[in-house]
């Protein structure tokens, strides 16, 4: 018998997973902090949970996809958490992008209540999500991390355990270091190209299967030259991502300047109101810096 699945946050990436998860033929009890979000995988035949408690005390396995380390806090050790409804034996996912010391926390405390823990960040945006492509990095007991597969593999495409509690999370960050680092880059060629004078559609065609080439600059470069800004990704969790990032650098000494200072063009976006804007708005703050726009692409 396979087994029974809570879902815990059901946004621009829970939602795709956990509908993946109905369609590989699990069991799904779905909470959600904003209740009308769990009605559409009601519909396709989830569960209704009351609280992250009642979703614990329904499933064997129970992931999380929240925001940031103080939501997985309260979802997990709150009034109503997980921890007062999991049974031992019961197995937490927290595929959230989190600070890698409060998850090794999280963990302990889960422990002590023989609740086991394994941090799962994802990779992909939330076209992997939906399509069930996602990376997920696995940072855990290498036995629970044998139990997951199973689920992980029915929302992702790459699934990897990089070590113990915690890792996920480190390589998660060391991903987001590679994701914004690529998106400066797209930015500033862009608008080198449009300095330029040349067409960017035709800048795109012959660059983009080359050395240049880059996932973020096929999926995210048409949408800058239509000017759309929906997110596959929003500013507000690149900015908290990169904070946790900046922690990190901090207490181990990485020198990260160039993660700093994309850091820092995200927070710009953020006080002038582009939070909830896909992170490819980064070229926002050059444009700002510059004085011109990159113009929409013609059709």
């Amino acid at each position: 018998m396979s087994e029974r699945i809570g879902f815990i946050g059901l946004g621009i990436m829970g939602r795709g997973m956990a509908a993946n998860l109905l369609k590989a033929g699990f069991t799904l009890t779905v909470w959600n902090r904003t209740v009308a979000r769990t009605e559409e995988l009601v519909a396709q035949g989830a569960h209704a949970g009351a609280s992250p408690a009642d979703v614990a005390a329904r499933s064997d396995v129970i992931l999380i996809c929240v925001s940031d380390t103080p939501d997985v806090e309260a979802v997990l050790l709150g009034e109503q958490g997980v921890l007062h409804g999991a049974r031992p034996g019961a197995l937490v996912i927290d595929h959230s992008t989190i600070s890698p010391q409060a998850t090794r926390e999280f963990a302990r405390r889960l422990g002590d209540v023989g609740v086991s823990m394994l941090d799962a960040p994802v990779s992909g945006g939330s076209e992997g999500a939906a399509k069930g492509t996602l990376s997920i990095m696995v940072g855990g007991d290498a036995a629970q991390y044998e139990r997951a597969l199973p689920i992980l593999r029915a929302m992702g495409k790459t699934v990897t355990h990089v070590g113990g509690a915690g890792a996920g999370q480190t390589v998660k960050l060391v991903n987001q270091v590679l994701v914004v680092g690529n998106c400066l880059a797209m930015c500033e060629a862009l608008m080198f190209a449009q300095a330029g004078g040349v067409d960017l559609q035709k800048t795109y065609d012959a660059i983009s299967q080359g050395a240049a080439g880059s996932w973020m600059f096929t999926n995210r470069a048409p949408q800058i030259m239509q000017r759309d800004w929906r997110p596959g990704f929003t500013i507000d969790l690149q900015e908290k991502d990169l904070r946790l990032v900046m922690e990190a650098a901090d207490q181990s000494g990485a020198p990260l300047p160039g993660t700093a200072l994309i850091f820092q063009l995200y927070r710009t976006l953020q006080t002038r109101g582009h939070g909830a804007e896909g992170n490819h708005a980064l070229i926002k703050a050059l444009e700002n810096l510059a004085g011109f726009e990159i113009e929409p692409a013609a059709g």
